[in-house]
């Protein structure tokens, strides 16, 4: 039985993302997305799932830096989740009552508007997660505080559900992954997605147009693109790229390659079957047949056969 280590305490959305991921996995819940990966390298746990990003909020950064600069990791499999906030405190206690709000960063950004129109005087407190939020409030000493959380959180511990479906919107999902030590991939399924992160060598124009021609002249479609800080002064960045199809896809392959050649570095995250089952709409001569059949071409010209 593995064990995977999750942004925790108990009760966390990210909790029931790994349910999903790995149901008889034993779970090992961390203070933070670093103390969760940080599980997975040392060996204390056999892998991680941790948020990636939020159709609202955007990327999750601190799960991208610490893929693009921790000892290597590879994404073995993602989730779609819907995410569904409740405000739960203490029974009893109502929105008047209510003082301070803890909650999870990206939950204070996906619940701006009923915080600013049903608690306009409440102080919004951060907190490590959401289900870190619940605890916080179940414990003695905070009778007119109040968690934005999932349901579940509540019932763990202990906490009244005063208002459901607090969010914004009511189609936010997260991008959670599976994680682990550097192994075998996955197995091409079709509908598979690739990640990596690529440095650039040096700062010129068209620099990042050069990266993108790579997956673009061979038919490979990015679905995401996330620019990130190196530390090293301002306009200094490197890049996240989410590719469709597999690095064994001939296509796949040779953009990374081509990547390779043009970067300082390209970190490979994985490949890994797409969550949403969605296969890539290749046009003409971009199917491994025709790489196949080009170098073949190719082959023959030098070998003076053609």
């Amino acid at each position: 039985m593995p064990k995977l280590a999750y942004l925790g305490p108990e009760g966390t959305f990210c909790e029931a993302a790994l349910r999903i991921l790995a149901p008889d996995a034993e779970r090992l819940p961390c203070a933070n997305v670093s103390a969760a990966l940080d599980a997975a390298r040392g060996g204390e746990a056999d892998g991680a799932v941790v948020p990636l990003e939020n159709s609202v909020e955007g990327a999750i950064t601190v799960t991208l830096d610490e893929l693009a600069w921790g000892e290597p990791l590879l994404i073995s499999a993602e989730l779609l989740l819907p995410v569904e906030f409740s405000l739960l405190v203490r029974p009893g206690i109502g929105l008047p009552q209510i003082k301070r709000v803890y909650t999870h960063p990206a939950a204070i950004t996906q619940c701006r508007n009923y915080l600013a129109r049903e608690l306009p005087d409440a102080v919004v407190v951060a907190a490590p997660s959401t289900a870190a939020a619940a605890l916080e409030v179940s414990m003695p000493g905070s009778p007119y505080d109040a968690a934005i959380g999932p349901a579940i959180a509540g019932e763990h511990y202990g906490l009244f559900e005063l208002a459901a479906r607090m969010g914004d919107r009511d189609d936010t999902v997260t991008r959670f992954v599976r994680v682990s030590r550097p192994g075998p991939l996955p197995e091409p399924t079709g509908a598979d997605r690739t990640s990596l992160v690529a440095f650039l060598r040096d700062d010129h124009p068209g620099a990042l147009l050069e990266m993108l021609s790579e997956f673009a002249v061979r038919g490979v479609n990015l679905t995401r693109i996330e620019s990130r800080p190196t530390g090293d002064g301002i306009g200094r960045y490197f890049f996240h790229f989410d590719a469709e199809g597999h690095v064994g896809d001939a296509r796949v392959g040779e953009a990374l390659s081509g990547l390779r050649r043009l970067s300082d570095d390209v970190r490979f995250l994985g490949s890994y079957p797409r969550a949403d089952r969605v296969s890539p709409q290749l046009k003409s001569g971009v199917a491994d047949p025709d790489f196949a059949e080009a170098a073949g071409w190719l082959a023959r010209i030098r070998t003076g056969q053609a």
